[in-house]
């Protein structure tokens, strides 16, 4: 329901019933699920008796159904200012289970959120075009420590993906989720259908991280920024493990770029897996911890993709055209048939210490340091953790 700046909010009493249902302490979502297939709708949850409260929910659940929730009007007036006042160029709205908006892929997952707050482009929210497209929608989640290469094959991935009419979907975190959403962005649209959604572990009158306040106002204006959480809820660690469903849930498949082995972008694959959605994952040096997520991916069956038609033709059967360059397969091509600078091949695409360099070259650590520092400069290799080097691949 999308809320317009002339409305009085406090009339809106859908809005307010599903407020107040999502805000009950300690109701849950299954309760409240069973309660709105008991009454029918949120508004109708107050209109049953006590004792239809409590065969859907135990007696403290049905206690706390009686009484408006702590700082009710609070609550209720920041909604009520957040629907009115969008930023210029957008628009936000509330989507409940039932709405014509509500992602159906979403109710086929297990847990499927009661409420879903979201912020997309004006034009988009006013129409009645479906603001959550699927099946043509993948999950890019990863490291928020990636490499270098990490950071540049998930940004380029998304973009090739985004311009063959993939939406991206991830969890505007450090790292492998803002390099999707921004590679991602870069593609071209209409501005009727997102290039990218954001799925927030907070209310949508904050962004976290604040290094991402920019990026999140550029995914309200080409996508969507969406969140199951009430306005004013913080970054709580909690939450983010809990998003991971809808950023699974929303997706037909999952890609994992960088992961290591206790990342939570395993937990979101794991997720895909058991809502029936496809897993993949991109492989990288066997001596990089943040690779050992995405090779314990593959070895339980996901997916390998070195390139952009790996995901689409399982997910679309299509391959890119013939003419369209991906330059996310230069992640694994190795480009010698351009001329090269001998360091680089020396190099290869593993990271390699400087000892290591030395007894490859022969140079001494003066000249090589000097060649090193060229590279870098020119943004073809990355200096690394604990005085390692790897050489980086842009399409």
């Amino acid at each position: 329901m999308v809320q317009s700046a002339t409305q009085d909010f406090h009339h809106d009493a859908e809005s307010m019933a599903w407020l107040r249902l999502l805000l009950t302490p300690g109701l849950g979502r299954s309760a409240a699920r069973r309660l709105l297939a008991r009454a029918g709708g949120a508004q109708q949850i107050w209109q049953l008796p006590a004792a239809a409260w409590r065969e859907c929910a135990t007696e403290a659940q049905a206690q706390a159904l009686a009484a408006l929730p702590p700082d009710w009007q609070r609550h209720s007036d920041a909604l009520g200012r957040w629907l009115a006042e969008p930023a210029p160029g957008t628009a936000h709205a509330l989507v409940p289970l039932g709405h014509p908006q509500y992602p159906p892929a979403l109710l086929e997952t297990a847990d499927p959120p009661l409420l879903l707050f979201v912020q997309g482009p004006e034009a988009l929210l006013a129409s009645d075009l479906a603001w959550f497209p699927y099946p043509n929608t993948l999950a890019m989640v990863g490291s928020r420590n990636p490499s270098a290469q990490g950071r540049i094959n998930a940004k380029e991935m998304a973009r090739a993906l985004a311009e063959q009419g993939l939406c991206i979907v991830s969890g505007l975190a450090l790292g492998i989720d803002a390099a999707a959403h921004e590679g991602a962005l870069q593609a071209a649209g209409d501005g009727l259908r997102p290039n990218t959604i954001a799925v927030v572990g907070t209310g949508l009158d904050q962004v976290y991280p604040r290094a991402h306040l920019a990026l999140a106002r550029q995914i309200a204006l080409h996508g969507l920024v969406v969140s199951e959480y009430p306005l004013g809820s913080e970054p709580l660690p909690r939450h983010f493990p809990q998003r991971n469903r809808i950023i699974s849930g929303l997706s037909q498949g999952t890609l994992v770029v960088e992961a290591a082995l206790q990342s939570g972008s395993l937990i979101t694959a794991r997720l895909a897996g058991e809502q029936g959605r496809e897993v993949f994952a991109i492989p990288g040096s066997i001596h990089a911890p943040q690779s050992r997520g995405c090779h314990a991916l593959l070895r339980q069956g996901a997916k390998l993709v070195e390139t952009a038609a790996d995901v689409l033709e399982e997910l679309q059967g299509l391959q890119p055209p013939a003419t369209h360059a991906d330059p996310a397969s230069e992640t694994i091509k190795n480009k010698m048939t351009r001329e090269e600078p001998a360091l680089l091949q020396t190099l290869g695409y593993d990271p390699q210490s400087l000892d290591t360099l030395i007894a490859l070259t022969g140079w001494d650590a003066a000249h090589l340091q000097a060649q090193l520092m060229e590279l870098e400069l020119d943004g073809q290799v990355a200096r690394l953790p604990g005085g390692m080097y790897q050489r980086l691949v842009r399409g």
